[in-house]
């Protein structure tokens, strides 16, 4: 195995250990890509002021995330198919978030059920909540994070409708002719993920299945998601959710100052400026170039968080001079979960700790949650 000292590292041993269909549900984003390309981009052009001769002992990246401490400003964003990159991924990646001492957010759509990922950790976890029409379903699941004492709930705002995502499509993996020829083929050349799913039970969705009336198999269940999502979501279904839920609520998906004041209005505890990771709206800003704005827009009122795009320790401090209360690493973490399983994971998240350590000694801090836009020399991407 060659020596892996970055996340590009992990990425391109992700791409030759995982199904195709699955890595480039992951390594994709919507139409021509450009949006998912843009945040990771927009980040290289925010630079840092170098200082010396400025004692930087002592450092700590500990922080806090809607009253949680943290080890760093750090949470594992909510990703669907989690469990597709490697069996029983959202377990593992939750057990690594737990050692890590950081958050862990499991996705409505993840393979591993709020059950199975509460039995086999102890570390409470976050959950994101997908609004569908069916209001009864949408209740009981959140009934069910409250039975697994989920102390947050993030309400998904930007996925009314699926953006249309080419190789997704080529790749068949919204249809019911997933398992194709060309599939199977790539599947056996994939031989460690193969011979690991084989060894466990968790391979459809597992907070759907068997939770969904009149669902009962994989094919009733494509057709029941694809009609589910509510394009009708408005401000009203945020007020009832919050009706629904007494925990910390995050509304993710606010990508414009307008929709930032609006979110105020509801009571939710943080927004999260996200654009999905460029799986949405293609042709949007950036999420990093969206943040000050609406930092500005609602100010000290509630956390503003913010994901997609970020890879390194570098994107965290960068998100964090520009007024982030915290970020949210997906990509980064899945490549880590495809490549090496469970230890991959921790090795990413390591090596963001490490780089947001070492650049904030760079920079002259010694304490990431007294780190302000005076670390940048240009403060807006």
């Amino acid at each position: 195995m060659p020596v892996i000292t970055t996340i590009e590292d992990l990425r391109q041993l992700a791409r030759r250990r995982v199904p195709r269909m699955f890595y480039e549900y992951v390594d994709s984003g919507s139409w021509t890509e450009a949006t998912y390309h843009a945040n990771a981009n927009d980040f290289q052009k925010i630079k840092l002021r170098q200082r010396v001769a400025i004692n930087v002992e002592n450092r700590t990246t500990r922080s806090e995330m809607l009253g949680q401490s943290v080890s760093m400003p750090v949470a594992i964003a909510p990703a669907g198919l989690t469990g597709m990159q490697c069996a029983d991924g959202e377990i593992l990646v939750a057990r690594a978030a737990q050692e890590f001492g950081i958050p862990f957010t499991l996705s409505t759509m993840s393979i591993c059920s709020i059950e199975d990922v509460a039995a086999h950790t102890s570390a409470p976890f976050w959950f994101q909540l997908y609004m569908v029409k069916d209001r009864d379903f949408v209740r009981r699941l959140i009934e069910r994070a409250k039975v697994a004492h989920c102390p947050a709930l993030l309400l998904a705002m930007d996925l009314q409708v699926v953006g249309q995502r080419h190789r997704d499509l080529k790749n068949g993996i919204r249809s019911s002719r997933r398992f194709t020829v060309a599939n199977i083929l790539n599947i056996l050349t994939k031989p460690r993920w193969a011979f690991g799913m084989l060894g466990t039970r968790r391979h459809g969705f597992g907070n759907l299945l068997g939770h969904v009336k009149g669902v009962d198999d994989m094919n009733t269940l494509r057709h029941w998601i694809s009609r589910e999502f509510d394009p009708a979501l408005d401000w009203n279904d945020v007020a009832w959710i919050r009706r629904q839920w007494k925990g910390k609520l995050v509304l993710k998906g606010i990508m414009d100052m307008e929709d930032a004041r609006l979110a105020l209005d509801t009571g939710a505890d943080a927004l999260i400026v996200s654009n999905h990771g460029g799986r949405q709206l293609d042709g949007a800003p950036s999420s990093i170039s969206s943040l000050k704005a609406i930092v500005d827009a609602v100010g000290d009122k509630m956390e503003v968080h913010v994901d997609s795009g970020i890879r390194s320790g570098q994107d965290v401090l960068k998100a964090i001079a520009m007024g982030a209360k915290g970020t949210y690493v997906g990509r980064a973490v899945l490549y880590g979960l495809g490549a090496l399983g469970q230890a991959g994971v921790a090795m990413a998240l390591e090596m963001i700790r490490k780089e947001l350590d070492l650049t904030m000694a760079f920079c002259g801090e010694t304490a990431i949650r007294a780190v302000t836009s005076k670390v940048l020399l240009q403060a807006k991407a």
